[in-house]
C-alpha cells in the first residue's frame, strides 16, 4: 500500500474515532500520538487537520449532494471518507481528482457496507462535477 494510501487509512480511523466519541478529531490525533498510534506520515495529520478546518463548508457541501440523507443518517466510515474525500477534490491541489475519488472508493470497499461504494461514488461524482462553483 502506498504511503499516501495509508495516511487516508489512518485519517479515517481518527477521523471516525473522533465521530464516536463526539470528541475533536484535532484532540484525537493528539492522543493517538501520544498513546503511540500516531500518523504514519505526515500526510495523515494535513488531512485531519484541513477536515477540521474546512469541516463546516465540506459538511455543507455533502448536505446539499447527498440527496435524501442527513449527515447524522449516514454510516460513520461514509461520512468520513466523504469528508475526506471532498477535503481532497476542493483543497488538495497536488492530488489528482480521480486519484481522490479512487482512493475514497478503495477505502468504502474495504470498511463499509456493499452499498457504500456506489453511495459515496454518487456524491463525489456530483462534487467533482460542479467543483469550479464549489471551491
Amino acid at each position: 500500500m502506498a504511503a499516501r494510501s495509508k495516511a487516508r487509512k489512518r485519517a479515517l480511523d481518527v477521523l471516525y474515532a473522533s465521530d464516536l466519541r463526539g470528541e475533536s478529531a484535532t484532540d484525537a490525533l493528539a492522543r493517538a500520538a501520544t498513546d503511540g498510534d500516531g500518523p504514519t506520515n505526515p500526510y495523515t495529520t494535513t488531512l485531519v487537520e484541513g477536515v477540521v478546518a474546512h469541516q463546516a463548508r465540506i459538511d455543507e457541501v455533502l448536505a446539499e449532494y447527498a440527496e435524501g440523507w442527513t449527515l447524522d443518517r449516514m454510516p460513520a466510515v461514509d461520512r468520513n471518507v466523504l469528508r475526506l474525500g471532498v477535503y481532497e477534490l476542493l483543497y488538495v491541489d497536488d492530488v489528482p481528482d480521480a486519484v481522490a475519488v479512487s482512493e475514497a472508493m478503495a477505502l468504502v470497499r474495504d470498511l463499509s457496507t456493499d452499498e457504500s461504494p456506489q453511495f459515496v461514488n454518487g456524491i463525489l461524482g456530483a462534487v467533482l462535477r460542479n467543483k469550479s462553483s464549489l471551491v
